[in-house]
């Protein structure tokens, strides 16, 4: 019976830590999401300079310069929609960035921000660190057991 509930126990931590990684994992995630939109937005803003060249991003063009207003608003709308979704990356990256910051132990909070901020390989956290590689896990899972996402 007892280690039933030790064997629970376990589970839990383990299912706890790994949501506790997800987390940590999402500000690469958010990361390359802002990149991908400040690429867009740029593309957009090229060709709102000159709307009457081809950059593929759907939106009608006219070949008469005449009247942009409908094609201005439609590249408005569209960069005020891809604004927000940056901006909303952004808050979700810095929200794991804070979330690291809190932390007490400074070892701690240095294998994360290598790991899970700047997405760095084990090894090279190794060697930056000064530490073996199991050692190095060690406080990686001492890390995660501390940790906690800040609301």
């Amino acid at each position: 019976m007892y280690q039933v509930k030790e064997d629970n126990v376990l589970q839990e931590a383990k299912a706890e830590n790994e949501q506790k990684k997800e987390f940590l994992m999402s500000y690469q995630v958010a990361k390359r999401d802002v990149i991908r939109l400040e690429e867009q937005l740029a593309e957009l803003r090229i060709g709102k300079m000159s709307p009457g060249c081809d950059i593929g991003d759907g939106l009608p063009h006219s070949h008469n310069a005449t009247d942009l207003s409908g094609y201005a608003a439609k590249v408005d709308e569209l960069e005020r929609e891809i604004m927000a979704a940056r901006y909303l990356r952004i808050s979700a990256f810095q929200r794991v960035r804070e979330c690291i910051e809190v932390m007490e132990d400074e070892r701690e909070k240095l294998l994360l921000t290598y790991r899970y901020l700047r997405g760095m390989r084990w090894t090279a956290i190794c060697e930056k660190m000064d530490y073996s590689w199991q050692h190095l896990h060690k406080i990686h899972a001492r890390a995660l057991n501390n940790f906690k996402t800040c609301d």
